[in-house]
Formats: structure tokens, C-alpha cells, sequence
């Protein structure tokens, strides 16, 4: 089966029943990184190539309260790193995102999912490969799901006008979330060095 196709329920990994171990403790700021969240609290997942830097970039924006990285999209339950990369699980690599409304907008949070990255790529994101990196938006509910089609619209306008192709970006009410190893948690904080590959277009939402 191609990494660039993804796989049918029926030929997906089976996973496992019970979830990996993973801590609840957010190694940057120390917040728990599981539910249940403060009351009030909402929360998004992102997929926007590979999840190290891509949480690392919404955990430094004003308002979130905590993130975690994780498998969604897909059919495996519980999937692992090695599992979701085979691209046989049908998962993206995401980023929970959970803030507070009083502090941020869910539009700010749409504007840096959309300026930090390249959404028109299709199952790649720059020189990551496989279904795993596709740009995703899962949203928690109705609204949230009519604002980011509205946002992808204008930015599908604003891409096209530069000569880009038409957005590839997976938008739907949220799956599954399924944490990953406690080692992908906040790698960039624990890893200052580590490999980091998102790239914008240039576009901005402001």
C-alpha cells in the first residue's frame, strides 16, 4: 500500500485496546495535558505536517492553556509512531490544542494553523512524505466547523491569487484523538535541537 493513499478500515492495523502510556504533565508549562480541562476551556486538533513543531508553535501562543501530540483521522485504535508512519493507520500527526476563549480566539488560532504551513500539499509536507503530515483541522463542534470552512475559503483565495493550487486541507468534527508517546510530548522543549519543518507561504490572515 502507498504512504500516500490512505488506507480502507478494512486494511488498517488493528491497534490495541489499551491506550500507550503517556504522562499528564505538559513539560513546558505543566498543565495537565489530559481531560478533563477547566470548565470553560475549548479545544481544536491540527494537523499540519510533523506534530514536534507544530505543537511547539501553539504552545507558545497567548491563550493556550495546554497541548498534546497525538494520533487522529483514522481507523487504528491507539496506534504507535512506528504504526501511524507506516501510513497503515490511516492517522495524521496532530496537536490538541486547548485555550481559553476569554484569553484568545479560535480565529487566531485558524490564522496560525494557516500561516504555518502549506496547505495545498496533498499526504506531504515539504520533505515529510506520507499521508501521516496531510493538513488537517478536527473541530469540537458546529461552530468551530462553519468558521474554518470560512477561513479556508479566504485562504484558498489568497493562495490561488500567488499561483498555489487549491487546498488539500481534511476539515471535519473532530475523531478519536489518540495521545502519542510520552517522548513525542513537547519534543522541541525536551530537544531544543530537534527537527523542526514548517514552512509558511507567505500568506497572512491578519
Amino acid at each position: 500500500m502507498s504512504m500516500l493513499i490512505l488506507p480502507t478500515a478494512e486494511q488498517a492495523l488493528p491497534g490495541r485496546d489499551t491506550p500507550l502510556s503517556t504522562s499528564n504533565f505538559h513539560y513546558v508549562n505543566g498543565q495537565s495535558i489530559k481531560p478533563p480541562f477547566e470548565a470553560g476551556l475549548r479545544w481544536a486538533i491540527f494537523g499540519m505536517g510533523c506534530f514536534w513543531g507544530a505543537e511547539r508553535r501553539f504552545w507558545q501562543q497567548p491563550g493556550v492553556m495546554t497541548t498534546a501530540v497525538g494520533y487522529a483521522g483514522g481507523f487504528t485504535p491507539n496506534p504507535t509512531y512506528e504504526e501511524a508512519c507506516s501510513g497503515h493507520t490511516g492517522h495524521s500527526e496532530v496537536v490538541l490544542v486547548v485555550f481559553d476563549p476569554q484569553q484568545t480566539t479560535f480565529e487566531k488560532l485558524l490564522a496560525v494553523f494557516w500561516e504555518s504551513h502549506d496547505p495545498t500539499q496533498g499526504m506531504r509536507q515539504g520533505n515529510d512524505i506520507g499521508s501521516q503530515y496531510r493538513s488537517v483541522i478536527y473541530c469540537q463542534d458546529a461552530q468551530q466547523l462553519a468558521e474554518t470552512q470560512a477561513s479556508a475559503t479566504m485562504v484558498e483565495d489568497k493562495l490561488l491569487a500567488l499561483g498555489y493550487p487549491a487546498i488539500t486541507t481534511e476539515i471535519r468534527q473532530a475523531p478519536e484523538f489518540y495521545y502519542a508517546e510520552d517522548y513525542h510530548q513537547q519534543y522541541l522543549a525536551k530537544n531544543p535541537q530537534g527537527y523542526c519543518g514548517l514552512r509558511g507561504t507567505g500568506i497572512s490572515c491578519s
